[in-house]
C-alpha cells in the first residue's frame, strides 16, 4: 500500500485585518434609533451620535467604552503606590546589615566593635544610610553582595524609566555590559542634539540603530519613530516623579548617585531627558496622579503604569467625540486592545464601520446648507420598519393575511402571485413557464422532452380590485402634544401610513397636514423633522379647510379624514386670513371647526377621530363631532396610534358596513394587509 503523506493544518486567531467571518452592521437598529431621535427634535448627526454612544441591543456603544476606560483608569491609581524601588532598596540594606552583623559579632577584634557601633547609628533614612554605607569596607561576602544589588537595582530602575525592558535585560550585567549602555547613551545624545540643531540625521539615525538597536526591541523604523517612543516614555517618567511625595523624590534623589556606583549615568540621563523635552514640548511633562493602592511599583513599572494612565487618558479624549469633525476611525484600536482587551478593540471597530455604513450608504446626506438629513432611502427604510411594527401590532389581534387586491379598479400592479382556487385574474405567462422549466429540472426530467404545467407552477397578475381613496391625515402639533409625549408617536404614525400607501397603496393620494396654531400641508420630510411646537393654538379648522381642499382636488377618489387630537380647538381663521386665538375655545372657534367637518362630510369623507389624552371635555367634545358626521372615536394608548390609524384607514377603504368595530380587528373590512421587505 502506498504511503500517504499526512497533511496537518494549524489553526489560530485570524489576523489578517477585521474579521472576514464577522457579521455585518445592522443598519436597521441603527436607522430606527436614529429615526426615533430625528422625529424627537435631534439633528440627523447628533441622534447618530446618541446611537453610537448608546449603542445597539447587541454592541456596546462609546459610553460602555468609555466607562471601562474610566473604571481601569481608577483600577491602576487604587492598587498601586510608587514607594517600590525604595522599599526594594529598604529591603536589601536590612539584608546587607544584618550579614555584616553577623559577621561582625563572630570577630573578636576592636575595630569590629567599632564598626558595631557604626551599623547601630546608621541614619533612619534609607537613602541617607546607602550614602553613608558607599565606603563602608564589608566584611561579609553575603552584606557586600546585597549592597552591591542596590547599586545594580538603581541603575536597572533608572534605566527602565527611560527604556522598557531594561530592568529584565540588565538583571545579571556585566561590566562590560554597562560600558555598552553608557556608549548607547552618549550616541543617542549626540543623535538627538544633531537633530535639533535641524541637522540631516537619517543616516546617522540607521547608525545608531545598527550599533544599539538590541537596546530598542520596538524597532522604530525613523528618527520621528523613536523620539516619540523615547518622549512618551520619559514624559511618563517625569509624571510618576511628580506624583510621589517630596520626601519620597529626596530620597531618590540621594540614592541615584549611587546608581551603578556611576555618576556618569545619572548625567547623561539628565541630558537626555532636557533633549527630550526640547524636542517634544507637547508632550505632558507636568502631570502627577494620585495613587492610594497596596502593590508597591518600582521606577520602571511606575513609569509604564504612568504610561497606561497617559493612554487612558486619551482614549478617554477619543471616544468622548467632542471635537469638530470627531470620526470613529480617530479611536486608537491596538491602543484599546492594550489597555481593554481585543473584544474592547472589535467593539469600537464595529462602531466605526457602522459610522462608515451610515455615511456612504446614502441614509444620510448634506442639504444645500450644508446640514446632515435623512435622505428619501432613509425615510422608506425606517418606514418600513415602523410598518413592520404596526403589522405586528394589528396581527397579534387578528391574524396576518394577505392583502391581495391593491391599487386603482382593474389595474394591473405589476407584482404577482401563486394561484388559488377562486382566482380570476390573468396568468403571468412568463412566471409560469419559467416555474415549470425549474420543477421539471428539479424532478431530474429532461427538459427536451418537453414541459408539462403542473397547478403549483402558476402565478396570476394581481389586479387592482379598489376604487382610489383621497386620504387626508392631520395631525396636532401644538405644544401639549410635545409636553405629554405624543410628538414621536404623531410622527412615527405619520411615516407608517405614508409607507404604506406610498408602497401598497399608490393610487391612492395622501396629504399630510400639521396644524397648531395654523395649519399646513407637509411633506414626510418635513414633518419628521418637525421639531417642537411651542406657540398655544389647535387650529382644527384650518386644517380641516386644507383636507377639503385636497378632497375637492379627487373629486372620483373616497375621501377619508383621520384626525389625531389631544385638544379642543382653540385657534380659527378669520375672513383676513388671520389666526383668531382662545382658551377656553370660543364659541366662534367652535361653530367654524363644525362648519368646516360638515363640508368634509358633504364631500362623503369617512371619518375617524383618534383622541390622545384623558380629558373629559375633549371627550364630550370629539364624541359630538364623530356623532354629527357618522364617523368613529377611537382612543388608542399612544404605543398603538400607529396600529390605529393603518388599521382605520384600510377599513375606511371597504365597504362602509364592513368597516366600523370596536377592535382593530374589525377595521379591516375583513381585507388585513402585508408588509414584505
Amino acid at each position: 500500500m502506498a504511503r500517504r503523506d499526512l497533511h496537518r493544518t494549524r489553526y489560530g486567531r485570524y489576523a489578517g485585518g477585521p474579521d472576514p467571518l464577522a457579521p455585518p452592521v445592522d443598519l436597521a437598529e441603527a436607522l430606527d434609533a436614529i429615526g426615533n431621535d430625528v422625529m424627537a427634535g435631534y439633528s440627523p448627526e447628533r441622534a447618530m451620535r446618541e446611537f453610537l454612544r448608546r449603542g445597539g441591543k447587541s454592541q456596546q456603544g462609546l459610553d460602555d467604552l468609555a466607562a471601562r476606560v474610566a473604571q481601569r483608569r481608577q483600577e491602576l491609581l487604587r492598587e498601586h503606590r510608587l514607594d517600590g524601588t525604595m522599599q526594594e532598596v529598604k529591603e536589601l540594606l536590612d539584608k546587607a546589615v544584618l550579614a555584616e552583623r553577623k559577621q561582625l559579632a563572630r570577630d573578636l577584634d576592636d575595630d569590629a566593635r567599632f564598626e558595631e557601633m557604626r551599623l547601630e547609628n546608621l541614619p533612619a533614612s534609607t537613602a541617607a544610610a546607602v550614602n553613608e554605607l558607599s565606603d563602608y569596607a564589608w566584611r561579609s561576602s553575603d552584606a557586600r553582595a546585597a549592597y552591591e544589588q542596590i547599586k545594580d537595582l538603581l541603575g536597572r530602575e533608572l534605566l527602565d524609566q527611560r527604556f522598557q525592558g531594561m530592568k529584565q535585560a540588565l538583571e545579571s550585567a556585566t561590566d562590560e555590559d554597562k560600558a555598552r549602555v553608557g556608549e548607547m547613551l552618549r550616541d543617542l545624545n549626540d543623535l538627538l542634539a544633531a537633530h535639533a540643531r535641524g541637522e540631516d540625521t537619517s543616516q546617522q539615525f540607521r547608525d545608531f540603530m545598527d550599533r544599539h538597536g538590541d537596546f530598542f526591541p520596538e524597532r522604530p523604523e525613523s528618527m520621528e519613530e523613536l523620539l516619540d517612543s523615547l518622549a512618551q516614555r520619559a514624559a511618563a517618567a517625569q509624571r510618576m516623579r511628580n506624583s510621589m511625595t517630596q520626601e519620597q523624590r529626596d530620597e531618590l534623589d540621594s540614592l541615584a548617585a549611587q546608581a551603578f556606583g556611576s555618576p556618569e549615568l545619572m548625567q547623561s540621563l539628565a541630558e537626555l531627558d532636557a533633549n527630550l523635552r526640547a524636542l517634544r514640548p507637547g508632550e505632558d511633562w507636568g502631570g502627577s496622579e494620585r495613587f492610594e493602592g497596596e502593590q508597591g511599583l518600582g521606577l520602571g513599572d511606575g513609569t509604564g503604569v504612568l504610561q497606561d494612565l497617559a493612554d487612558l487618558d486619551d482614549l478617554a479624549e477619543q471616544l468622548a467625540q467632542q471635537h469638530n469633525g470627531a470620526r470613529l476611525d480617530d479611536v486608537d484600536l491596538d491602543k484599546l486592545a492594550r489597555q481593554l482587551g481585543n473584544e474592547a478593540a472589535v467593539d469600537a471597530r464595529t462602531l466605526a464601520e457602522l459610522e462608515k455604513a451610515l455615511r456612504d450608504s446614502g441614509y444620510l446626506k448634506r442639504s444645500s446648507d450644508g446640514q446632515l438629513r435623512l435622505s428619501p432611502k432613509a425615510m422608506r427604510q425606517l418606514g418600513k420598519a415602523l410598518l413592520r411594527d404596526v403589522a405586528t401590532r394589528m396581527s397579534g389581534r387578528q391574524g396576518q393575511r394577505d392583502l391581495r387586491h391593491a391599487g386603482a379598479a382593474g389595474e394591473r400592479s405589476g407584482a404577482t402571485r401563486e394561484w388559488v382556487f377562486g382566482d380570476t385574474e390573468p396568468w403571468d405567462v412568463t412566471r409560469t413557464i419559467t416555474n415549470a422549466v425549474r420543477r421539471t429540472v428539479a424532478d431530474g426530467a429532461d427538459p427536451s422532452h418537453g414541459i408539462r404545467l403542473d397547478v403549483r407552477d402558476v402565478e396570476v397578475m394581481e389586479t387592482e380590485a379598489r376604487t382610489q381613496a383621497a386620504v387626508a391625515l392631520l395631525v396636532d402639533t401644538s405644544f401639549s402634544m410635545a409636553m405629554d409625549g405624543r410628538w414621536v408617536p404623531m410622527k412615527r404614525t405619520a411615516l407608517a401610513l405614508h409607507q404604506l400607501i406610498s408602497t401598497r397603496f399608490r393610487g391612492d393620494a395622501l396629504q399630510l397636514i400639521g396644524f397648531g396654531p395654523h395649519a399646513q400641508v407637509m411633506d414626510i420630510e418635513q414633518l419628521t423633522a418637525l421639531d417642537a411646537m411651542w406657540d398655544k393654538g389647535t387650529n382644527l379648522h384650518h386644517a380641516l379647510l386644507l383636507a377639503n381642499r385636497h378632497f375637492r382636488k379627487h373629486p372620483s377618489a373616497q375621501p377619508v379624514l383621520l384626525i389625531v387630537t389631544d385638544g379642543e380647538p382653540t385657534s380659527h381663521l378669520e375672513a383676513d386670513g388671520e389666526v383668531f386665538f382662545s382658551y377656553p375655545p370660543h364659541p366662534a372657534t367652535i361653530a367654524r371647526s363644525v362648519r368646516e367637518l360638515d363640508n368634509s362630510a358633504r364631500l362623503g369623507a369617512q371619518t375617524t377621530f383618534f383622541r390622545l389624552g384623558e380629558d373629559p371635555g375633549l371627550a364630550r367634545f370629539i364624541d359630538s363631532m364623530a356623532k354629527r358626521v357618522d364617523g368613529r372615536v377611537i382612543a388608542p394608548e399612544l404605543d398603538d396610534l400607529g396600529a390605529a390609524v393603518v388599521g382605520s384607514y384600510l377599513g375606511s377603504r371597504g365597504p362602509r358596513g364592513q368597516a366600523f368595530g370596536n377592535d382593530y380587528g374589525s377595521w379591516f373590512g375583513g381585507r388585513g394587509f402585508w408588509v414584505g421587505d
